[in-house]
């Protein structure tokens, strides 16, 4: 790789299809947990995470984002019968009833047209305007107060589009798809790190002496995008909204200020502490707003010791993000060795401990 011209290329690597997770595991911390240290040296172990109480040291902060995944796809119809996929973005800013979607459908979406939501003819959203890249400013049916109201009611958990079962996202989905911190809504797609801990593994950890904190950053769709240019300098990351509230902001800077390790559970959580802390000069303040964060190698990190995340496509922002942890060569020698010994990848995957 060319130091100063890094190219999705360089992040390529063989996997298989039959490795990329279909379902869950059975138990959240029955997930494999692949530990690999940042620095070198020693290594790989092979555990699961369910033994992450006994491998922490006890003085740790994991800072987790509890970003709840909102049920935002949409099915309908319009009224000439063709079928209509709406996911829901985000509220609209200047208007308690309109809402941001991205649309989908085999003939072309035009303003002031209706889809009619499935099972029910009578509930309708209402198309308003086109914000470019199949981007739609859209309107609630009435008798909606809010948009998290409409998906509560009509909306389904949208699957990463990898996962591929004939049947469709299940009545499990809604559960396992979902952290068990998850309290702010806002995201269509899981911080897929933190799926791997329990209520009981949570409580086992904290027995341990471990401290925790949480912040905001609600996924967006643009995880799911490939980077469909070849030099990452000419790549821009899909902006997304985050909070770090005081609360999280004085953990993470009383464990700095000790020396204890910030050990970020999951991608999400490194792009919220390190766009804080490029803003401000190296420190963690309550700061919200939204990032486009893009994280190569090269990256001088401020805020985080360690990572957990899960593992990542060929090619994808996510792993260039892990490779600017702990180094391109490092990072795939140790994703060939996860794929021949059968760990299971991306979002119901296992998941690798950068300490």
């Amino acid at each position: 790789m060319s130091d100063d011209a890094p190219t999705v290329s360089d992040f390529e690597f063989d996997l298989p299809e039959d490795a990329i997770a279909q379902r869950p595991a059975a138990r959240r911390e029955a997930s494999r947990l692949l530990v690999m240290p940042r620095a070198g040296g020693d290594a790989l172990a092979h555990r699961h995470f369910a033994d992450l109480p006994e491998l922490l040291r006890g003085d740790e902060l994991l800072v987790f984002n509890d970003t709840r995944v909102v049920p935002a796809r949409l099915g309908g119809r319009k009224a000439s019968g063709g079928r209509v996929e709406l996911l829901a973005l985000a509220p609209a800013d200047d208007d308690p009833r309109a809402f941001i979607a991205l649309g989908r459908s085999a003939k072309p979406l035009r303003a002031g047209a209706e889809v009619l939501l499935d099972g029910d003819d009578t509930v309708a959203v209402e198309l308003l305007a086109s914000l470019g890249g199949g981007t739609w400013r859209a309107r609630l049916p009435a008798g909606f107060g809010t948009l998290w109201e409409l998906l509560d009611a009509r909306g389904e958990i949208p699957l990463p589009p990898y996962i591929a079962r004939p049947e469709g996202p299940g009545a499990d989905d809604a559960e396992r798809y979902q952290t068990v911190w998850a309290r702010e809504p806002g995201a269509v797609a899981a911080p897929t790190a933190g799926l791997h801990f329990s209520e009981e593994l949570l409580a086992a950890i904290a027995a341990r002496g471990v401290a925790t904190a949480r912040v905001t950053l609600h996924v967006g769709p643009g995880t799911f995008l490939p980077v469909r240019v070849e030099r990452l300098a000419d790549h821009r990351m899909h902006a997304e909204r985050y909070r770090v509230g005081e609360e999280a902001a004085a953990a993470i800077a009383a464990a700095r200020r000790d020396g204890r390790p910030v050990v970020a559970v999951g991608t999400t959580v490194v792009r919220t502490l390190e766009a804080v802390a490029a803003a401000t000069g190296g420190e963690v303040v309550p700061a919200e707003g939204e990032t486009d964060i893009f994280i190569t190698p090269g990256h001088r990190f401020r805020a985080v010791d360690q990572l957990i995340t899960n593992f990542h496509l060929p090619g994808s922002t996510l792993l260039m993000l892990v490779s600017a942890f702990a180094g391109r060569e490092r990072v795939l020698a140790a994703y060939r060795e996860a794929v021949a010994r059968g760990y299971r990848f991306y979002s119901y995957g296992d998941g690798m401990w950068l300490r």
